[in-house]
């Protein structure tokens, strides 16, 4: 029986290490965290120094039993988690539950970390293990705490103001309010209508155009020309005073140097990821575990990448070494600077004990490595590959010309730009993506002097209309989260796929919208817990955790801080009425009774409502359509209740049948009967899983015992289990890029297989 036992947390990994470490260690993993607060008021007592009451997390306990079972053999226990502050609060909390079973006496228990999944980096920690670092542990129970006492507090207040079945969280409220104020800053846009002018000319066979900048003297500025009279006028007057001829009055030469972008952070992984592979933020953080947790290559299972959740930009010295081995064999000399290329963390608290995020090795290419991978793992590695060897390699250089030219006078000038690369560098490799604006273009200018005369081939205006903000993409959504300081880089796929599974936005053509639910929400958190969305608050908090981290600042007086405040405006805000917050009075009549219309939130979003509901019952669509007064009858049939007549009704979830009596009976039935997939619930185990439809149209696949079991996924299931992680149920999920698949409906495993032919 092996001596040591090293706990990690993924079963990939676990496999991986077994390769290294050998038969003297036994290595089992705990699938992520295994306990968490009892889901209850009073988890955290804030009358006694906030007490945190754990409980072991039901889906994990066979895992934390095997444990158990193997530290009764072992002499070493190494908790080899990941290496944040999550991995070492889930190191603490199995010691904790090992300790509650009086499993560790005389047994030899240390903190395991490596950041790479190599064999010399794993030998090296288990060489060098330490102690479970507590101020680590205490920033992540106090981040644990913080969103707990808002969401606990604050969501059952939007229950009883706005709608059941709210939420609020203390980060996921700032991302929210991002999207909403994007919206009002859109909605309230005047587009505003401005000219710009040019002219057409060549030199020899080589074209190229100019804009005008100063007229009369005059400096424009984007608004100088404001309608088509005015461009008109300044049209007729060049073309009457240029002689068809434009005059070269300046020519500014200069050589300009652009340096590559630092190696990946998790953040600008993301950011890439979405904007490279079309990825969303949780898909490439899922893909970049499998890089990192190991890959057979052909040689065994090895980590391809280092660990993915990182704020720095620093490189390993070896790493930097072996990069630059790699651009003098493989690119001419004047690739290789004469120094290492040094990037500085732009984050103050970046996590500096992790590197950035590159390849365990740069002699592992992505053509080396392609048909061992899916084609998400080989396209995140070959972009991350190929970050890290551009980051060590010399500047591009390009010769930017800048030409001034005179028509019709002296004081009326035009300007042509262009620019010609003339030494790639970096580029030759790999270019950083952009959110919004264009990539910048290559334009080429014929040599040019002063007093060269050339002709105007064509002297034009252009109309123009000013657009307002762009929507959030995810990328720009996460590039924002990190400017403001919310969240950290590793919580940003979660905070966006929380506003979407709250229905708080929806993603559109790859840009996020809010929702009527959402918009309400918002209002009602900015109005009247200011201080809690407030962008700067939320920072500051971070930073506060972080300070926790490092072990200046105890975590206790940080918690105590904050519920002093949050806990009283808890209690001012109770007394507020429903109808302030869901209700917008309108300066308009109902047309059935006289009383005011109001915009009104209901279960399906925003509706136009009488202000005398329920003596009035007029309503009507936001978009006009008027709600008949007629209920559908549902022929030939009556309530098998009470046998008064059915009606054809509509609902948050869309139509469906339900009894005229209501509510004094409440039979009700689906329009059309669900679809039975025949799929065991993996969860209950009772119940099949069965197609429903969501409040947006949206098909998803729910246990048929609802509401005793509310297990659900997204994609049909099928009865197959999976073999990675061994979860009852996979599912079948096609998108453009990957075609159709078999996919594990569980995060944290990350299986897929494409589905064959014979399969479909």
């Amino acid at each position: 029986m092996s001596s040591s036992l090293l706990i990690v947390e993924s079963p990939s990994k676990a496999k991986t290490l077994k390769k290294y470490l050998g038969k003297d260690f036994e290595i089992l993993a705990s699938y992520g965290h295994v306990r968490d607060l009892v889901p209850k008021q009073g988890a955290v007592d804030t009358e006694h120094d906030f007490k945190m009451k754990y409980q072991l997390i039901e889906r994990n306990a066979k895992h934390v039993d095997a444990i158990a079972k193997a530290v009764k053999l072992a002499d070493n226990i190494y908790l080899a988690t990941d290496p944040d502050r999550e991995g070492e609060a889930i190191a603490w909390h199995l010691a904790e539950i090992l300790k509650a079973k009086k499993l560790l006496a005389k047994k030899n228990v240390k903190r395991v970390v490596f950041h790479e999944i190599t064999q010399s980096a794993v030998l090296a920690a288990v060489a060098n293990p330490r102690d479970i670092l507590m101020p680590l542990v205490n920033a992540q129970q106090a981040r644990r705490a913080l969103d707990y006492l808002v969401g606990f507090n604050l969501s059952p207040l939007l229950w009883r103001k706005i709608r059941r079945g709210l939420s609020a969280g203390r980060v996921q409220s700032p991302a929210l309010r991002l999207i909403c104020e994007r919206e009002i800053e859109i909605e309230a846009f005047k587009t505003q209508e401005y000219w710009s002018i040019h002219f057409d000319s060549r030199k020899g066979k080589q074209k190229f155009s100019a804009k005008l900048f100063q007229y009369k003297g005059e400096k424009l500025n984007q608004f100088s020309i404001g309608t088509e009279a005015a461009q008109a006028e300044i049209v007729e007057y060049l073309k009457k005073g240029g002689n068809d001829k434009a005059t070269v009055v300046q020519v500014d030469k200069k050589r300009k140097q652009r340096q590559a972008s630092a190696p990946f952070t998790t953040s600008t992984l993301q950011q890439e990821a979405v904007r490279k592979l079309g990825f969303t933020t949780d898909r490439a953080m899922r893909v970049a575990q499998q890089l990192y947790e190991g890959m057979d290559t052909g040689g065994g299972a090895v980590g391809l990448i280092t660990y993915m959740r990182t704020d720095s930009v620093i490189l390993a010295n070896e790493a930097v070494a072996e990069i630059r081995d790699y651009i003098s064999a493989k690119f001419d000399s004047d690739y290789l600077p004469k120094a290492p290329v040094q990037y500085k963390n732009k984050s103050k608290n970046a996590q500096e004990a992790h590197e950035a995020i590159r390849p365990t090795s740069i002699l592992r290419t992505p053509d080396d490595v392609r048909t061992f991978l899916t084609a998400d793992q080989a396209k995140l590695y070959e972009m991350i590959w190929k970050r890290a060897l551009a980051c060590q390699m010399s500047p591009a250089k390009f010769d930017t010309v800048s030409l001034d030219l005179a028509v019709a006078d002296e004081g009326t000038l035009f300007r042509a730009s262009g620019q010609t690369l003339v030494f790639p560098g970096f580029i030759a490799v790999y270019l950083e993506g952009a959110d919004d604006e264009e990539e910048e273009g290559e334009s080429r200018l014929p040599p040019m002097e002063t007093g060269d005369q050339l002709p105007l081939d064509r002297l034009y205006g252009d109309q123009h209309f000013t657009q307002p903000p762009p929507r959030y993409t995810e990328a720009s959504l996460v590039k924002d989260l990190e400017e403001h300081g919310i969240g950290r880089p590793s919580t940003y796929a979660s905070i966006i796929s929380t506003l979407q599974a709250r229905e708080y936005v929806n993603l559109d053509k790859k840009r996020f919208f809010p929702t009527d639910v959402g918009a309400v929400v918002n209002k009602f958190l900015t109005e009247h817990f200011t201080r809690y969305v407030d962008y700067n608050f939320t920072a500051k908090l971070e930073d506060q955790l972080d300070i926790i981290s490092t072990g200046a600042k105890e975590w206790i007086p940080v918690l105590t801080d904050f519920w002093k405040g949050f806990s009283q405006q808890i209690e001012e805000k109770k007394n507020i009425e429903r109808k302030d917050l869901t209700h917008e009075q309108l300066d308009e009549a109902c047309p059935k009774c006289g009383k005011p219309l109001s915009v009104r939130l209901g279960k399906r979003g925003k509706f136009v409502g009488c202000s005398g509901y329920p003596e009035c019952d007029f309503t009507r669509s936001m978009d006009g359509e008027v709600k008949p007064d007629e209920p559908v009858v549902v022929e030939g049939r009556i309530c098998p209740k009470c046998d008064s007549p059915l009606h054809i009704k509509s609902g948050a979830y869309g139509k469906f049948i339900g009894c005229s009596a209501y509510p004094k009976c409440k039979f009700l039935e689906p329009l059309e009967k669900p679809r039975d997939t025949g799929v065991s619930c993996p969860e209950c185990k009772k119940g099949s899983l069965i197609e429903r439809k969501s409040r947006y149209g949206k098909l998803f696949y729910s246990c048929n015992t609802y509401p005793d079991c509310k297990y659900a996924v997204w994609n049909p299931p099928i009865a197959e289990p999976c073999p990675k992680c061994g979860w009852p149920v996979l599912t079948i999920k096609t998108t453009k890029r990957r075609g159709t698949e078999k996919v594990c409906p569980q995060k944290e495993c990350g299986y897929a297989e494409p589905v064959t032919a014979a399969e479909e």
